[in-house]
């Protein structure tokens, strides 16, 4: 009788895999358009709700949080339902909720349903990356993979266009109404065309690690109350702040431990001692985390600081996700000729230069000040991802790649989680650092503001009495240095995130060059 691992090597698929990728592919692509459609959407939304800005956050973290509670469950639901079954389940719990978000009437039922969305998306990334890398043969699967990281890539780049030319034409609901069809379209597919491999067929007495479970859902749910809520509340200058993010450092090390020592763990985290994997993780960890941050803070400078509207907003990410198609192009092209890590390396420096790029904007540019940057930007994902991707598992086992795949992607979306609520702060703490250090320059001791608050108030003084015009003048004034503060905010954070992607790039020297099959 074979052994489970000489099974899984020899399995393939009784269909051809390339049908095998439409319905899996289907439902990557609307699970990761919900994470950024509703970015350009989300002043309206919270609009409708009457919620603030921070509270509205919540829409799009909670959405990433419950996702990530669900990934590590993957690969014991899998056991339970059948990896198959589990699939189609995921995908209509997906479908389902994101009708319920279109309904929803306030902002505490909306956060309910992006929890229950997430929960509903959490397996299917994890489930599609495994059933993409073990259906091909491994001299095709770079790219499978350049297939499958394009609905990765432009899936979330695509979403702020898509979702403001609905919210400015139709209303913001049918952002998520229009994942119904698709959704039971894919669900209907993967019945019919998706095969489970032997080892991923439903098992009996399968156990869960409870107490992992529950740490985890301490650990993540604490972790993004202190980063969503933390800046209101300046940050640990507040009892519950100091008290949340205790309770979540000693549940992440409780989680940790628990996966450590129990027999009936979670996940495995044996996979961490292939280097290969484990700074491949790190890497990907970054990338996803400026993407998300990125496609955040882009659309809300556009829209604050320039006047644009929604969709326009979201086009200008239409050249990135040229970029990415031009750069997935050459992957699938190159990744069987060249050491990969070259691929990964040049795509962190465009990402990288293109990202420190923005963060020499102002507020006199050009559509093209905007649009090339984020072509290179999308080009260094597509160069980056799908190879990091590949080189961080194909050290691994076929049967490994359930627990790695969703391993990474728990550390991913909490990654994209972190990018955004982060940018969210730093936007908000730069402002009010630049606007404390150029107030100073706002008084009458300096000769040009004192000029130009005269200039300004003798203009005016033709349409309101001298005392009006002046204040008005004032007033004009802190209305210049607000808007420049909060300027050099969104130049700050693109900084930050720019020498960060540069700071990973040393860790491929860790990686070990994988030989092809073909070569």
């Amino acid at each position: 009788m074979p052994s489970t691992t000489q099974t899984a090597q020899e399995w393939k698929p009784s269909i051809n895999p390339w049908i095998m990728v439409i319905p899996v592919m289907l439902s990557v692509f609307i699970y990761v358009l919900d994470g950024t459609i509703g970015n350009v959407a989300l002043p309206y939304m919270a609009g409708s709700f009457s919620a603030t800005r921070d509270e509205s956050m919540w829409i799009l973290t909670s959405y990433l949080i419950a996702a990530g509670i669900v990934i590590p469950a993957v690969d014991f639901f899998s056991k339970v339902f059948g990896r198959k079954n589990f699939f189609i389940i995921s995908i209509m719990m997906f479908t389902i909720a994101s009708m319920l978000c279109g309904l929803a009437k306030n902002i505490e039922f909306m956060i309910f349903a992006r929890v229950l969305q997430g929960f509903g998306g959490g397996g299917i990334l994890p489930i599609s990356q495994a059933i993409m890398i073990e259906s091909f043969p491994k001299e095709q699967r770079g790219l499978a993979m350049s297939v499958f990281g394009m609905g990765v890539i432009l899936a979330p780049i695509i979403g702020p266009v898509l979702g403001g030319w609905i919210t400015d034409n139709w209303t913001w609901p049918w952002i998520f109404f229009i994942n119904v069809p698709f959704g039971c379209t894919a669900a209907l597919l993967s019945h019919k065309l998706v095969e489970d491999p032997p080892y991923a067929k439903r098992q009996k007495n399968v156990k869960i690690d409870v107490r992992g479970f529950i740490y985890l859902t301490i650990w993540l749910v604490t972790l993004q109350t202190v980063l969503d809520k933390g800046n209101n509340d300046d940050w640990f200058g507040a009892v519950w702040i100091r008290w949340t993010f205790s309770i979540s450092v000693i549940a992440c090390i409780l989680f940790f431990h628990s996966q450590l020592t129990n027999k009936h763990s979670l996940i495995d985290l044996s996979v961490f001692k292939d280097k290969n994997f484990s700074a491949g993780t790190i890497i990907q960890v970054v990338i996803q985390a400026v993407l998300y941050a990125s496609l955040v803070i882009l659309p809300q400078f556009l829209q604050s600081m320039m006047g644009y509207t929604a969709f326009l907003s979201g086009a200008t990410m239409m050249p990135r996700g040229f970029g990415s198609m031009l750069a997935m192009c050459m992957t699938a092209t190159l990744s069987n000729k060249i050491d990969n890590r070259f691929l990964v390396m040049a795509g962190l420096s465009l990402i990288g230069g293109s990202t420190l790029v923005f963060g020499t904007l102002n507020l006199q540019i050009s559509n093209m000040n905007i649009a090339i940057p984020n072509f290179f930007m999308g080009m260094g994902m597509g160069l980056a991802m799908v190879p990091i991707m590949n080189l961080s598992v194909d050290t691994l086992k076929n049967e490994q790649m359930t627990n790695a795949t969703g391993i990474q992607n728990l550390l991913k979306n909490i990654g994209s989680a972190v990018g955004t609520s982060l940018v969210a702060t730093m936007l908000t703490r730069f402002a009010q650092v630049h606007q404390y250090m150029m107030v100073g320059k706002t008084s009458e001791l300096n000769p040009a503001f004192i000029e130009r608050v005269q200039s300004t108030a003798g203009a005016l003084a033709g349409y309101a009495e001298q005392s009006v015009a002046q204040y008005m003048a004032q007033y004009s004034m802190y209305g210049q240095l607000v808007k420049q503060s909060n300027l050099w905010a969104f130049i700050d954070s693109f900084r930050v995130f720019g020498a960060l992607t540069l700071a990973v790039i040393p860790l491929l020297l860790l990686m070990k060059k994988v030989k092809k099959n073909n070569q």
